[in-house]
């Protein structure tokens, strides 16, 4: 977050270190602005070290973690250049293989992935599926020892310009009976594994598609991590992903915020600036308020995920995705409406940001599913499905 000129931070809310790496991705940000150009952004960001700065050193990366990646991804946000990539390929992909590939698996993607020259997709959501990952009809059957997967997947961002993509499917438990989750790496040309385009209405670089999986035959390697470790493999994935999601509604929220403000000390209708009258500047006041408060639950999320606590972070990460989504939505609105009738013009950048407000109150997971998890898991209350 921007914080305050005069007051510095203090290094229980973020590191010296951490407040260096702001600096550094937001000057990188304001060079390339709104109307960046995503892969000559995504190739410098990759040469500067910022896209693998949660990778382990051994393998080309920062070997920081979560933190200093959502920090990466607020700040060019916040510069109007956001990379949705990152919330899926160093930061779901490039976590799960550092945590759970085989040394192959490592020596194969990491370096990649951190640097920006590979770039990785993932695929749960599935048409019937949505948000209950117990309902997923992906499967994986073994045969030799190769692996052979058939499927459908949904809404999977970015599989044109990723080399493989790691799919969610589901193999049988040979001591239960019962399906449970496992992670496979897909490369895009392999055979039986088809995208096609799904039209958005949201204006975006990275493109929506639907996968048909069909029989698509993978050797015994494609298989990351345990074949019985099941649902802690996935969620080593998700609880970035949320954590991410939020640092990208911040980076959106922050961005929109900064508009209005500028704008507001600026635009005189009778003889002040219009931001010297209350009903603009405080609802512009209560937006940087929320989306600071967003902001340390976002922190918070990923410290406790990067000390290992998976369990305490997967209830702060999906606070901290629902609170920056609705500070995201509450921020984009309120900047559109103190423009006005220029809050709705293509110079002044901010309509766009109406329907991609929305993404992170959906995805990856919608803020009522947020909600039944704190009921459930935080307030213990009892579940209604």
């Amino acid at each position: 977050m921007s914080g305050s000129p005069h007051i510095p931070r203090t290094p229980l809310i973020e590191t010296e270190e951490q407040t260096a790496l702001r600096a550094a991705v937001a000057a990188l940000g304001r060079r390339h602005g709104r109307g960046h150009d995503r892969e000559t952004l995504w190739r410098e960001a990759g040469k500067l070290g910022y896209l693998g700065v949660n990778l382990p050193e051994e393998y080309g990366g920062g070997g920081a973690g979560i933190a200093e990646l959502s920090l990466v991804l607020e700040e060019l946000g916040a510069a109007g250049c956001p990379l949705l990539m990152l919330i899926v390929s160093p930061a779901i992909c490039g976590t799960v293989i550092a945590r759970f590939g085989t040394d192959e698996q490592k020596r194969r993607w990491l370096p990649g992935l951190a640097d920006g020259s590979l770039t990785m997709a993932f695929g749960i959501t599935e048409p019937d599926a949505g948000s209950n990952s117990h309902r997923i009809t992906t499967t994986a059957r073994k045969d030799g020892t190769d692996w052979v997967l058939n499927g459908r997947k949904v809404f999977i961002s970015g599989v044109d310009i990723a080399d493989a993509t790691l799919i969610v499917g589901r193999t049988e438990d040979a001591r239960t009976g019962r399906l449970k989750p496992c992670l496979f790496i897909v490369p895009r040309e392999t055979e039986g594994f088809r995208r096609t385009p799904i039209e958005m209405e949201l204006d975006a670089a990275e493109k929506q598609f639907e996968l048909v999986i069909e029989d698509v035959r993978l050797p015994a390697d494609a298989l990351v991590g345990d074949e019985d470790a099941g649902l802690l493999q996935l969620f080593a994935g998700l609880n970035p992903e949320r954590v991410m999601t939020a640092a990208f509604a911040l980076g959106m929220g922050r961005y929109a915020l900064s508009r209005a403000v500028e704008y507001a000390k600026t635009r005189q209708v009778w003889n002040d600036p219009i931001g010297a009258h209350q009903a603009i500047a405080h609802p512009l006041a209560q937006a940087h308020i929320e989306l600071e408060l967003a902001g340390l639950m976002t922190r918070k999320a990923a410290a406790l995920y990067d000390a290992g606590d998976d369990t305490g972070a997967g209830e702060a990460a999906n606070m901290a995705k629902y609170a920056a989504a609705e500070a995201c939505v509450r921020a984009v609105d309120q900047a559109v409406h103190t423009l006005g009738g220029n809050g709705l013009t293509r110079e002044y950048g901010l309509a766009s940001l109406i329907t991609a407000a929305r993404v992170a109150r959906i995805a990856p997971v919608s803020r009522e599913m947020i909600l039944n998890y704190v009921s459930h898991q935080s307030l213990g209350l009892p579940k209604s499905y």
